[in-house]
């Protein structure tokens, strides 16, 4: 196809200006984008399927080429620096309920307290301590469970908790000065 031939240009040039003048405004900038129309076309000839189109072809050219300019001049915002989520009371609870945790584990019957400390802090299975301790996975299993029962009943004799939704400790007030439990 010699669809882009001199007599094309001269033909579609001044439509397409002022298409495009009516949308930016500003002559020369029209001027520019009418150019980079007729560039883009002459690089895309090949995918007009039919020269009855060719019209409506060169406006959608045109139309695509006023947004990539207005998209050139909005200027790229960053984001914000967002700011650092507060520690929020249950957090807080939890971290200071954490450093009573070991020290009320060593209070547990030396039946609970090696189950318990391999298996929460650890990270070990119950097959792993079942043979580290000599006992059944079932057994392990039991004393892991009832070593938290008992820890539970610790913390609940020494301090009064608040709990979300989901059973999540997000407050507590110690129900004497210094916990015995704890220290």
């Amino acid at each position: 196809m010699a669809l882009l031939s001199e007599s094309i240009w001269k033909e579609y040039r001044a439509k397409i200006l002022q298409f495009v003048r009516s949308r930016v405004g500003d002559s020369s900038i029209a001027e520019d984008i009418t150019q980079d129309v007729f560039v883009r076309m002459f690089q895309k000839i090949g995918s007009l399927k039919s020269e009855d189109k060719l019209q409506a072809w060169q406006y959608q050219i045109a139309r695509n080429a006023i947004i990539d300019y207005y998209r050139s001049k909005k200027p790229l915002v960053g984001l914000p620096e967002l700011p650092q989520p507060e520690e929020d009371a249950g957090t807080k609870a939890q971290k200071e309920l954490s450093e009573c945790l070991l020290p009320m584990i060593k209070k547990l019957p030396a039946r609970y307290q090696e189950p318990i400390i391999q298996y929460e802090m650890d990270g070990k299975t119950h097959k792993d301590i079942s043979l580290s301790l000599g006992i059944s996975i079932s057994g392990s299993k039991s004393r892991v469970q009832r070593g938290r029962a008992k820890l539970k009943e610790m913390f609940l004799d020494c301090c009064q908790f608040e709990f979300d939704h989901r059973g999540q400790v997000t407050d507590y007030q110690p129900r004497q000065k210094s916990c015995k439990d704890c220290n």
